[in-house]
C-alpha cells in the first residue's frame, strides 16, 4: 500500500486511503460536528422551533371552521400536512449551509484533514436529521396539546415520524446538490423554495384535492408530497399502511440512488 501523499500549496493536503468503515466514522464525526455547530448558534433552530408552532396554530385556526366545520375535525387533516410541510422546508437548509461553508472556505480546511473526502458532505446530511426529528416531535407534540389525539396509537405515529424524517433526508440530497454547484446560498435557497413551494401547498396537505379544479386536482393527486402527506395520515389515524406508504419509500430511494452519486461527484470536483 502506498504512502500518504503531503503537497504544500495553499496548505498542507493529506490524502489518505480510506476505507469504508473508516469513512463512516469519519462522517459521523463531522455529523458531531454539526451538532455543535447547533449547540453554540442555537438560532439555527428557529425555524424547525417556531414555525411548527406558528404554521399549526395559524393554519388550524384559519381553515378549521371552513373545511372541517371546527377545529378538533380538522386536527387529524392538518397536523400530518403541517409536519410534512415544515420538516421537508426544513432540509433547505442542508443545501444553503453547504454552500455557506464551501464560500467560507470551511471545507478547504477540511482538505488538510486526513479524513475522507467524502466526510464533511455526509457528516452535513446526517446532522441535519436531528432538525427533522426536532420539527417532527414539537409539531405532534403542538397537535396534542390543541387536542389531536392519533387513533392509530403511539406506535404507527412513530413509524410516520420515521418515515417523515427519512424521505426528507432524501430530499435533502436535492438541495445538497443545488449547494455544491451554486455560486451564492442566496440562490441555492431561491431555487430551492421555487421548487418546494408549489409542490407543498399544490397538495392534499390543507384542503382535500376533491375541492380543487379538475386541472389543479390532476396535479395535486399525482404530487409525491401528497403520497407522503396520505401515507402519514393512514398511519396516525387509521393505523394502516397502503399503497401511498410503498410510493413514498420507492419514490424516497429513487432520489438517493439519483442524486447522492451527482452529489458526491460534483462535491469532489468542487473540492
Amino acid at each position: 500500500m502506498s504512502n500518504p501523499t503531503i503537497k504544500t500549496g495553499a496548505g498542507l493536503k493529506l490524502r489518505n486511503r480510506t476505507s469504508f468503515g473508516q469513512s463512516v466514522r469519519h462522517s459521523f464525526t463531522m455529523a458531531y460536528r454539526g451538532l455543535l455547530k447547533i449547540r453554540r448558534t442555537p438560532e439555527q433552530l428557529f425555524d424547525v422551533t417556531l414555525q411548527p408552532i406558528i404554521f399549526t396554530l395559524m393554519f388550524t385556526y384559519i381553515f378549521g371552521g371552513a373545511i372541517s366545520g371546527d377545529v378538533q375535525s380538522y386536527l387529524p387533516v392538518i397536523i400530518p400536512g403541517i409536519l410534512v410541510q415544515t420538516v421537508i422546508t426544513t432540509s433547505i437548509v442542508t443545501g444553503v449551509q453547504l454552500r455557506e461553508d464551501m464560500d467560507k472556505g470551511v471545507f478547504d480546511r477540511f482538505k488538510s484533514l486526513p479524513i475522507a473526502r467524502i466526510a464533511p458532505l455526509a457528516g452535513a446530511l446526517l446532522a441535519d436529521t436531528i432538525r427533522y426529528t426536532i420539527a417532527t416531535v414539537l409539531t405532534f407534540a403542538m397537535g396534542y396539546v390543541m387536542g389531536y389525539r392519533p387513533d392509530g396509537g403511539l406506535g404507527n405515529v412513530a413509524i410516520a415520524a420515521v418515515l417523515v424524517i427519512f424521505c426528507s433526508w432524501a430530499i435533502s440530497w436535492i438541495f445538497a446538490f443545488f449547494g455544491v454547484i451554486a455560486r451564492t446560498a442566496s440562490s441555492v435557497q431561491g431555487i430551492s423554495m421555487l421548487v418546494l413551494f408549489p409542490l407543498t401547498f399544490l397538495s392534499n396537505a390543507f384542503v382535500p384535492t376533491k375541492t380543487m379544479p379538475h386541472w389543479l386536482r390532476w396535479f395535486a393527486d399525482i404530487n409525491p408530497i401528497s403520497h407522503l402527506i396520505s401515507a402519514v395520515r393512514d398511519l396516525t389515524n387509521g393505523g394502516t399502511a397502503g399503497w401511498d406508504l410503498g410510493i413514498s419509500l420507492i419514490g424516497a430511494a429513487v432520489i438517493v440512488a439519483v442524486f447522492a452519486p451527482i452529489t458526491v461527484r460534483a462535491y469532489m470536483r468542487r473540492t
